[in-house]
């Protein structure tokens, strides 16, 4: 299981579009297989960004609206929020070399 801060519905705006710094945000579900595997590489890819990016999860089950609003029909997904928009999008359990170089992009 993900040590990721889990955000919801009510609060993910304040969280993640008004953030200072880069958001990573995991769209995932208990049941989902392939969002257990990729858990522990965004865990340590949080502690390597500390500071730099934030992490943050929305299980889509419990916090559906947030799932529809930016399209999630498959999970995981992972997304990379700057300034407020979206600009990394992943689908999928992704390797963690890519997790990284998408990472590496936002920060410039």
């Amino acid at each position: 299981m993900s040590n990721l801060d889990s955000i919801n519905d009510i609060d993910f705006d304040q969280k993640v579009l008004q953030a200072n710094n880069p958001v990573l945000v995991d769209f995932w579900a208990s049941w989902c297989r392939p969002c257990l595997m990729v858990a522990p590489m965004l865990d340590e890819l949080a502690g390597k960004y500390d500071g730099r990016i934030s992490f943050v999860k929305v299980d889509v089950d419990q916090n559906p609206k947030t799932a529809a609003r930016y399209n999630v029909m498959s999970i995981p997904t992972i997304l990379i929020f700057k300034d407020g928009q979206p600009v990394s999008h992943m689908v999928g359990l992704r390797p963690k070399e890519e997790l990284r170089r998408s990472l590496d992009a936002v920060l410039g």
